[in-house]
């Protein structure tokens, strides 16, 4: 499902949230430099970095039971807005009182960058609502298709 949030791009570029990015959504950090840009193969190995860090993020702070379903919209949401943000969101202290129905609501509230709403998150807040609440994700079949040929499943295998 990363992936098809996070188109590869090769060139640093600044995202909508004004951060520098490369690859498949990675922020690039203090230290890290990519002059001449990241093949895919290196853009796929920063991503699973990426997805490690929003999985470890969701494992840690999380602390009520999750389906798998429940967990991967989770660390899609994480990967995308950063752990601080996600260890400090109301959408965390909701589902920490175990409100699990007020999660997709709290998700839809994720949908601002640069103070505007942005269509594309509104989109990717709808499916990780979507996934959260019923374990489905019925958009674009052809890239879950691409998903079920390339991974073999959905879930964390972007």
């Amino acid at each position: 499902m990363l992936k098809a949030f996070e188109s590869f791009v090769p060139l640093e570029y600044t995202c909508i949230a004004g951060r520098r990015t490369i690859g498949y959504g990675h922020v690039v950090k203090g230290g890290e430099s990519f002059p001449a840009g990241v093949s895919e193969a290196k853009a796929e190995e920063l991503l699973r970095q990426d997805v490690a860090e929003a999985e470890a993020a969701v494992a840690e702070l999380v602390k009520v039971p999750l389906k798998q379903c429940q967990k991967d919209a989770l660390i899609s949401f994480a990967f995308n807005i950063g752990r601080r943000n996600f260890a400090g969101s109301t959408l965390l202290r909701v589902l920490n009182d175990g409100a699990y129905d007020k999660v997709p609501q709290e998700l839809m509230r994720w949908v601002y960058a640069g103070g505007y709403v942005w269509k594309g998150l509104k989109l990717r807040r709808r499916r990780e609502a979507e996934l959260f609440a019923t374990g489905r994700v019925d958009f674009c079949p052809d890239l879950l298709l691409h998903e079920r040929k390339s991974h073999g499943k959905l879930g964390t295998n972007f």
